[in-house]
């Protein structure tokens, strides 16, 4: 090829109009046309001037091949000194000049190879480039041996750069937002963007870790297919894709419109984030591995090898064995990861995928993107409708905040979002054009998840808060208004998760209103007595109201600090009181408490016959797919039993009755490791022989097969005898339980409901699920002198709502103020 610019420059016109289809072939066409006349200004050059022991080498995007169209070269004029000043002078002036005269950027030094080595040792931006040398002209062996050095380099170094590396990428990030949910994104400095996808290469080629790879050339190869096109719809260089220039960028890729290229750019950004957030973390853990692995080998603390004792091999076992702790059936916690458990069956236990995402989430671990690879290629399908295993897992998953977010995104990378909610894939990567939305569609859904779980406490449904949160603008995507849309998307999606059709109406009614309050509120007088009920008769009642309120809140949070302020939450919160005002006019009747079935009555004789508790266990094991409820314990870090779902069982327990009985019979359970998933408990006097409390219990067993009942039975003998010291081993067993990670979960809530009972008072409780929960509540209200006549006890997604019906010795309701003392002291209690 000529040297001449302006043959370049004609060459260079023709190829970027038409010479080669754009995309990956146009960027490699682009880089070999600029090598060839960078190749032949050498020669020229090298003739002119004699100079001698020199290469020209291309680095950054211009050594990976990697030319845009109005990209900056990035060249080094290497030199093994031969060449004095004067020479290296006049070569580069006889290089450089013709770039800059066709007003090309350029990014130029001219460095023997120790000069470029001892530069790069104090620029970690120079150590990278160096990494993607490429020859272009000159002196090969040169080039050749800088190539191997740096790599060698980097190699050594890498273990105490690569931290630095990463606190930069925290700081790029800081600066430049999160490339999936900026409506104007930086394509190559944003988290998720270019540069990203270069330090992984760095990261990749330093030996220590390696980044997923299902996917990742594919979005590289997108993001750089928006810059090659936002270059030519701009005819300038640039990475930032304004609002201006979105419908030209998109018309360039032969997108329909701007919202397409910002669905196409986020999709990219996101598998982008994911491999750098596991590829991060795989260093992390190399790293602190080698630090570990360092420390034990300081002298004088190593022995031969082979020659480990008995002592050193059981210290070695129990280490590996604390490695791997249970976490939920078929999920354990392996080195940091919630991974699954080698007798795990993806094929037979369809539910698996949301368990081990649950698990994960709750215990604040992220869920190894191994799992999820397994999860995704080998999982069977869920049933329709969902087992009520899978609607609960999904709810706890949702229930545990923050450290949710993770999850999801690990597996959204995977496709298993979409597999379980088909829906999900109209509103994912959708962007929001409203500056006060910080997200995305689908993100803005899960944060409303997020903050919803901050709220459970306010609600007595806090699962349908919770799918209210994840469904409410499901509709966003279809034609017409999102609400009205989204209600029937709703429906649907509820009634396969499998809720029960009065529990479909209602969360298809939050997704209908869910911006009635916040309009009305703002929008409307609130001392017109229609504009009160109106709400009140789009809501229908105070259960729908406080889920509605809790939604829109959670809502508001999620989209932006411009969405939610002291103003409007005072508005919303002088409807909601209105409302819930008119509502209440309306009397609704308590259910009456059904009559004891035979078997209980039965029961309920022999204990009284006996003078000792007597149980029955009706195990269950659902066929995989149809479990029965959610499978572990929150937090519980103990057990054993890998398998394809959890182990429930209904149990009937009669005892006669005696203060303190319901905490101590909870206890037990707890003690031989059973959930308490629902709980009946009433009072039967079977022949007018005195009272005796009948316990109706839906547990499953955290890990592993269910206790026998003989043993259960001799246990809460051995309770109510005071020989088994419930509490002290409960508090042992905490005492020894590794803590997680976490998110914490809003405090607990206890309080008393009025106007629900005529013959008892009421407490309501309101808790984050753990195990022995529900022993402490009922020994604090014994405690605080409350004897408990009946309870409803459930737990939904993570939280427990549970009510007691108590009465005092006299066997009448409560004083207000002694009632109040009773819920303050479960509180405390539990807090």
């Amino acid at each position: 090829m000529r040297s001449d610019p302006a043959h370049f420059a004609a060459a260079r016109l023709r190829l970027l109009r038409d010479g080669a289809r754009p995309g990956p072939p146009r960027r490699a066409a682009l880089a070999a046309l600029t090598d060839r006349w960078l190749a032949a200004l050498w020669e020229a050059a090298v003739r002119d001037t004699g100079a001698r022991g020199a290469a020209l080498v291309a680095v950054g995007g211009h050594g990976r091949g990697e030319l845009s169209p109005h990209s900056d070269l990035d060249l080094l004029l290497l030199h093994d000194g031969t060449t004095g000043p004067g020479g290296l002078s006049r070569l580069a002036d006889r290089l450089w000049y013709p770039v800059w005269d066709l007003g090309i950027a350029l990014d130029h030094s001219v460095r023997t190879p120790a000069e470029a080595r001892r530069t790069a040792a104090g620029d970690l931006k120079v150590r990278l480039g160096l990494l993607d040398a490429r020859h272009v002209a000159g002196e090969v062996a040169l080039t050749a041996a800088l190539r191997a050095a740096a790599l060698a380099d980097w190699r050594a170094c890498a273990p105490a750069r690569l931290p630095v590396l990463r606190e930069m990428c925290r700081e790029r990030e800081e600066r430049h937002g999160e490339l999936s949910h900026l409506l104007e994104p930086d394509l190559k400095e944003a988290r998720g963007g270019l540069r990203d996808t270069t330090v992984l290469r760095a990261v990749a080629a330093s030996w220590i870790a390696d980044a997923p790879r299902r996917g990742l050339d594919e979005a590289r190869t997108a993001l750089l297919d928006v810059r090659d096109a936002l270059h030519l719809a701009t005819g300038r260089a640039g990475d930032r894709l304004v609002l201006q220039e979105q419908d030209r960028v998109a018309r360039t890729l032969g997108l329909p419109d701007a919202d397409a290229l910002l669905r196409k750019v986020y999709g990219a950004a996101r598998t982008v984030a994911y491999a750098s957030d596991v590829t991060w973390r795989e260093v992390g853990g190399v790293l602190r591995a080698r630090r570990a692995s360092s420390r034990r080998g300081l002298p004088g603390r190593t022995r031969p090898a082979g020659a480990r004792t008995a002592a050193d091999r059981t210290v070695a076992d129990r280490t590996a064995a604390a490695r791997r702790s249970p976490l939920a059936e078929g999920v354990v916690e392996h080195d940091g990861e919630a991974v699954l458990a080698r007798t795990a069956r993806p094929g037979l236990d369809p539910v698996l995928p949301l368990r081990a995402a649950a698990a994960a989430a709750r215990a604040g671990l992220p869920l190894s993107p191994h799992a999820v690879r397994r999860l995704a290629t080998g999982a069977a399908p869920l049933p329709v409708p969902w087992p009520a295993e899978a609607r609960e897992q999904l709810l706890a998953l949702l229930g545990a905040g923050r450290n949710a977010v993770a999850v999801w995104e690990a597996l959204e990378a995977e496709g298993l979002v979409t597999r379980m909610l088909p829906e999900w894939e109209r509103v994912r990567c959708l962007p929001q054009r409203n500056a006060v939305h910080r997200w995305t569609v689908d993100r803005h859904l899960v944060e409303t998840a997020v903050h919803a779980a901050g709220l459970t406490r306010r609600v007595g449904r806090p699962d349908l808060l919770l799918a209210a949160a994840l469904l409410h603008d499901i509709g966003k995507g279809l034609p017409g208004d999102h609400s009205t849309a989204g209600e029937a998307v709703a429906r649907g999606v509820a009634a396969r998760m499998g809720f029960p059709p009065p529990d479909t109406d209602v969360l298809a009614l939050l997704v209908r209103h869910h911006l009635l309050l916040v309009d009305t509120a703002t929008r409307r007088d609130l001392d017109d007595p229609a504009t009160v009920a109106a709400v009140a008769g789009a809501v229908g009642s105070v259960e729908v109201l406080e889920l509605l309120h809790a939604l829109t809140e959670a809502d508001a949070l999620a989209t932006g600090p411009a969405a939610w302020s002291t103003w409007r939450a005072s508005l919303v919160a002088d409807l909601a009181g209105r409302t819930a005002a008119a509502l209440a006019g309306k009397p609704v009747p308590a259910p009456a408490a059904p009559a004891p079935p035979a078997e209980a009555e039965r029961l309920a004789a022999e204990a009284v016959r006996t003078g000792g508790p007597v149980l029955t266990v009706r195990t269950h094991r659902p066929p995989a797919g149809h479990g029965a409820a959610q499978g572990a314990a929150q937090g519980a870090a103990h057990g054993a039993g890998e398998g394809a779902g959890p182990v429930g069982a209904e149990l009937l327990l009669a005892v006669p009755d005696r203060p303190g009985l319901l905490g101590t019979a909870a206890g037990v359970l707890a003690l031989h490791r059973l959930t308490v998933r629902a709980a009946d408990l009433r009072t039967a006097d079977p022949a007018g022989r005195g009272p005796v409390l009948l316990l109706a219990w839906r547990v499953e067993a955290e890990y592993g097969s269910l206790p026998d009942a003989a043993r259960l039975r001799k246990d809460l003998e051995r309770a109510l005898d005071g020989s088994l010291d419930v509490a002290r081993r409960l508090a042992e067993r905490e005492a020894a339980r590794p803590r997680r990670r976490g998110a914490a979960p809003p405090p607990p809530v206890a309080t008393v409901v009025p106007d629900v009972s005529r013959t008892a008072t009421v407490v309501e409780v309101r808790a984050h699920d753990a195990p022995g929960l529900l022993h402490r509540i009922g020994h604090a209200l014994e405690r605080a002198g409350a004897s408990v006549r009946s309870a409803r006890v459930s737990t939904l997604g993570a939280d427990a709502v549970d009510a007691f019906y108590v009465v005092g010795e006299d066997g009448a309701p409560l004083s207000e103020a002694h009632a109040a003392r009773v819920a303050a002291a479960v509180q405390k209690a539990l807090a």
